[in-house]
């Protein structure tokens, strides 16, 4: 309950506290991130290896990278401020990152320097634009369900700036989903050049956030609030919504072409080996919710809890061990990078070997 209330909070920070309301104050969407010997140690929410670099994002628009494994850490130039959430390399060099404001940066360097595709003052026209252009041509269904999706859109269209990003997942340097608060949802073919909003393409009536978004195998997931977990039908183009036994918010999804695992509040985790048509509960042991998770190796698979817990698997989830660090910190996100497990949350990054 703790968590939950945590996470709303974060989110109702972003959602109804402009910028704008202080005087005499600069939008962090004008503002580069300010360099720092401490980035390394203040809050970061979001891991990505790009190739053998590791890449974490966070507040304040801080990104460090380290090309050691985590043993040292350097600070990449941002130009933003926003707090940055969620981080995708689909290549070594190629990279996005997301976060509040509804940002969206893009590196081509590695994540050393980045620029700016998207953010919020650009996102609600953006998605009304294309959603009247959608009704005008008949695609939106009756003239009742065309006028219903765009009032629904156009109530956060008109949050500006206001509304976060909450993860992003690249197949590929062209082709990638970034998804957010209240049901944002776009997609790019072009490596971000432009984005299409998928937003009356979910089955999500009354527009959840939506917390993260995965390739797993050949297929696409995405998880959210109150037991909200989507699956891509590519026919249809469109997120159909899959049952699992559990109401509460799911914060991601990992897995490989074994299995998918959906995780989140409560330490409550579910693994299907049949595309979501079934799930069956794991016995995490964790209490507090599972905030992060990765993949290694061909079977390998790791939790991380709000608690620092870490849970690991090597046959895809059919089994989990828990993993004590030597030092465990609260967690918010993982990687693993040759013989070594990376964690970031809120006291920074750190990296300890894996055993």
């Amino acid at each position: 309950m703790m968590l939950q209330r945590f996470c709303r909070a974060l989110v109702a920070l972003a959602l109804f506290l402009p910028a704008s309301s202080f005087a005499g104050f600069t939008d962090v969407l004008d503002s580069p991130a300010s360099m720092s010997p401490l980035a390394a140690k203040g809050l970061l929410n979001g891991l990505a290896l790009a190739g053998k670099r590791v890449v974490a994002v966070g507040q304040r628009g801080q990104i460090v990278y380290s090309d050691d494994g985590g043993g040292s850490w350097r600070q990449a130039v941002v130009p933003v401020s926003s707090d940055l959430v969620a981080v995708s390399f689909p290549t070594p060099q190629q990279g996005w990152a997301v976060g509040h404001d509804g940002v969206v940066l893009h590196t081509s360097d590695g994540g050393a320097t980045w620029i700016r595709q998207l953010d919020g003052r650009r996102v609600g026209q953006l998605m009304m634009e294309q959603l009247r252009a959608r009704a005008a041509r008949g695609e939106l269904g009756s003239t009742e369900e065309a006028d219903k999706v765009i009032d629904d859109a156009n109530r956060i269209a008109a949050q500006g700036a206001e509304n976060p990003f909450l993860d992003v997942w690249f197949a590929d340097e062209h082709h990638g989903f970034i998804v957010g608060a209240f049901n944002l949802i776009f997609e790019t073919t072009d490596g971000g050049q432009t984005w299409i909003s998928w937003f009356e393409r979910t089955e999500n009536p009354d527009q959840l956030h939506l917390y993260a978004v995965r390739g797993i195998g050949s297929d696409v997931y995405i998880t959210g609030e109150q037991g909200l977990v989507l699956k891509l039908d590519r026919a249809a183009n469109r997120f159909r919504a899959v049952t699992t036994p559990y109401k509460g918010t799911y914060f991601g999804a990992v897995g490989n072409a074994d299995a998918v695992i959906v995780y989140g509040l409560r330490g409550n985790a579910y693994r299907s080996t049949d595309g979501g048509a079934n799930w069956q509960s794991i016995d995490t042991g964790v209490p507090e919710g599972i905030t992060g998770a990765t993949t290694f190796g061909r079977h390998g698979l790791a939790l991380v809890s709000q608690a620092g817990n870490v849970l690991l698997s090597r046959d895809s989830g059919a089994h989990f061990t828990s993993y004590r660090p030597a030092k465990p910190v609260p967690a918010s996100a993982v990687a693993v990078t040759g013989d070594a497990i990376v964690i970031a949350g809120a006291l920074g990054v750190s990296a300890q070997a894996l055993h």
